[in-house]
Parts: structure tokens; sequence; C-alpha cells
């Protein structure tokens, strides 16, 4: 079984937590806590501009972490 990814130049996604329709998104790189020096990778989390509920967190490992 295959599936299909088909781009759609006219979607405009909504919110799942407030149903607005999400033509902007927010991001934030939440700060580090702890006493190491530096940390691995990078977060974001992003959030709805209507409600302010995060809609999902991502990280990026370094380059030479895979």
């Amino acid at each position: 079984m295959s599936v299909i990814v088909r781009e759609e130049g006219t979607l405009v996604p909504i919110c799942p937590h407030c149903g607005a329709e999400l033509r902007e998104i927010l991001a934030t790189t939440p700060r580090v806590q702890g006493s190491a020096p530096f940390s691995f990778g990078k977060r974001h989390v992003y959030a709805c501009p209507s409600c302010r509920k995060a809609l999902g967190v991502s990280h990026r490992k370094g380059f030479w972490m895979g």
C-alpha cells in the first residue's frame, strides 16, 4: 500500500484547539534550563496566534548527530 501526498496551494489549516484558520503560526525557541553550558540540537515550539495553544514541538539535531 502506498500513500499519496498531494500539495495543495490553497489549503488553510485550522487550529485543532480553537478552530481558527492558521494563516500564520507563532514560533519560539524555549530557553535551556540546567547547569550544562550548551545543548545538543535546537527545539522550536509552534502555537496558534488566536488561542496561543501549542501546536507542536520540533527538534533538530546537530549536523554531526544525523
